[in-house]
């Protein structure tokens, strides 16, 4: 799949990956001049925190990554300063979607409000309990039905120390089992087990 326009920023790293980060678009977090998600300033900030938590094994234009991979809700370079408007998020998302349920991963990592939202309202059963404050959300892991989320404020925004809350928080979650797996041998002959995501 190739979306219709001219320059975009396809989602890079690992297909395999337990850790899937969702940006909003390349002209926000970066990819316009390296074809790579989050290679801004912002992006770069991001990626060293990512690093320090153990996700990436080194940062800039051509990270390499652990378990890890990297993409945007909105993959086209936008046209202009600002955001791309409603219905071209709208022509995106077949794009996005396609991508996330390809990857499968176990954790999402939306960075930013527009992500945070996205991600809530089409992947989980939390958008209807969950008011999207990305100062209260940062680095708090929101469990529901389907992938565990972890939202990121935007490293553009961050202060005080975020940085260091989403180290901690990325730290803690994979001290633990974040696996989203169900054993469905139960309902199989036999006792070997059956495991899905």
């Amino acid at each position: 799949m190739r979306p219709s326009c001219e320059r975009f920023v396809a989602g890079y790293g690992d297909a395999n990956a337990d850790f899937h980060v969702v940006g909003d678009h390349p002209g926000r977090h970066g990819g316009v001049d390296s074809g790579v998600p989050f290679t801004n300033d912002a992006g770069l900030r991001l990626q060293e925190a990512l690093a320090d938590a153990g996700l990436l094994r080194n940062v800039g234009t051509e990270p390499e990554v652990r378990r890890t991979f990297l993409s945007y809700l909105h993959m086209c370079v936008p046209t202009g300063d600002g955001d791309p408007d409603v219905s071209s998020y709208g022509d995106m998302e077949r794009f996005f979607d396609a991508e996330l349920r390809a990857i499968a991963a176990h954790v999402l990592l939306p960075v930013g409000a527009r992500a945070t939202r996205h991600v809530l309202e089409n992947y989980t059963a939390q958008a209807h309990k969950t008011t999207v404050d990305m100062e209260r959300l940062h680095a708090t892991e929101l469990r529901g039905s389907g992938f565990l989320v972890l939202p990121i404020r935007d490293p553009s925004e961050w202060d005080g120390d975020d940085r260091g809350e989403l180290v901690d928080g990325l730290a803690t979650l994979r001290s633990t089992d974040f696996r989203r797996e169900a054993d469905l041998g139960r309902f199989l002959a036999g006792d070997d087990p059956y495991y899905v995501r």
